[in-house]
């Protein structure tokens, strides 16, 4: 499916590359983050309000336990970077109502042949770990190498912002503050077990290493895939992809299941008879794309049917319906998984893209 949707497009494809665009809420991908370079200083209120504002970091930080060497190490070092407040201000999440950008050209920046093509060499280079990981997980080989393309192409590019200074400018800024004083602390957390200042670099929200997580993220899910003692999603691909496996564990992935496929829409088909009514906490404007929950054999009645001609061999699985935006729509099931990897970040196309390139890896 995803070889037939790169050669459909054809060269657009490949010029645009896998170019990432926000759709929904969500930090970007770190193909989507670019570093620009701070503004000269800042002016002396907005410095006295930061190195007041850091005391109140201090503070909290130490009611949760970091210790004075941590903030000590860390907090005086900081300053304000009005270049990271503006790339921040520039990612907004997509206002409500603002029309989606057609399906098919969106996966040709996210997924092409070279793209598919690096992920395989991983794959194959790192065939052991992966299955004795998707073993243990049941989270699919394919779907961690996805996600260490999508979110770093490979680990080729994980973002060279210090993430202390980030975090701490994108919470004085004030606008997400609950959230980034929360990573800033999680970051101080994780000096004080150990991990190098030196290491901290990552985009300008916060997010680092080889699966980009947040800080609260890794003190929470990160693991040690190669046995050294140590969860270094920086540098170990083995620990980046037990750890990506475990997000997705977290997430509620189910073994056994796929994310879903591409089905034939039957123009009988009632879509408003079968629209979602469903409340989420978590990716409430993607998900209100999607139709109610029905179970495989449900969708077969309805005259539903895969693009594959192949059904899943459980037909209790459940899944909901997205027709894709655009001329060239595009029905597909998608499972429970799905939803997984849309808690990784909370975008259809980020998550379609990331279960087609893995199918794409996958044959």
């Amino acid at each position: 499916m995803v070889i037939n949707i790169v050669q459909r497009l054809g060269s657009r494809a490949a010029a645009m590359g896998a170019t990432i665009v926000l759709l929904a809420c969500g930090a970007p991908s770190t193909a989507q983050r670019e570093i620009v370079q701070p503004l000269p200083g800042a002016d002396a209120q907005q410095t006295q309000g930061f190195a007041s504002y850091l005391d109140t970091v201090a503070a909290r930080a130490r009611r949760e336990g970091v210790s004075q060497r941590a903030i000590d190490s860390v907090l005086p070092t900081l300053s304000f970077e009005e270049s990271v407040a503006a790339l921040d201000r520039r990612f907004a999440p997509t206002p409500a109502g603002q029309a989606f950008p057609s399906f098919g050209p969106e996966m040709a920046k996210r997924i092409n042949a070279a793209k598919i093509r690096q992920g395989r060499q991983v794959y194959s280079d790192e065939a052991a770990r992966l299955v004795a990981i998707e073993q243990q997980t049941g989270v699919p080989a394919s779907i961690m190498v996805s996600i260490f393309g999508h979110e770093t192409s490979y680990g080729t590019i994980m973002g060279s912002t210090d993430l202390p200074r980030a975090l701490a400018t994108l919470a004085y800024e004030g606008r997400r503050r609950e959230l980034f004083e929360g990573e800033l602390i999680a970051v101080l957390k994780m000096i004080d077990k150990g991990v190098p200042r030196s290491v901290l670099r990552g985009s300008y929200a916060g997010a680092f290493g080889y699966p980009q997580f947040l800080p609260s993220v890794y003190l929470k899910l990160a693991k040690d895939g190669d046995g050294d003692g140590k969860a270094e999603i920086w540098s170990s691909r083995a620990d980046a992809f037990a750890s990506i496996a475990n997000y997705m564990l977290a997430a509620g992935w189910r073994r056994g299941e796929p994310w879903g496929f591409a089905v034939s829409v039957p123009a009988t088909l009632n879509t408003n008879a079968i629209a979602s009514r469903e409340r989420v906490a978590k990716c409430a404007r993607a998900v209100e794309r999607h139709s109610e929950w029905k179970t495989m054999r449900e969708w077969k009645a309805l005259g539903v049917y895969p693009a594959g001609g192949v059904w899943p061999a459980d037909d209790r699985v459940e899944a909901s319906l997205l027709i894709t935006p655009g001329l060239d729509a595009q029905g597909y099931l998608l499972t429970r998984n799905y939803r997984a990897i849309l808690d990784y970040n909370c975008s259809n196309y980020y998550a379609m893209s990331v279960g087609l390139l893995a199918d794409g890896v996958r044959n």
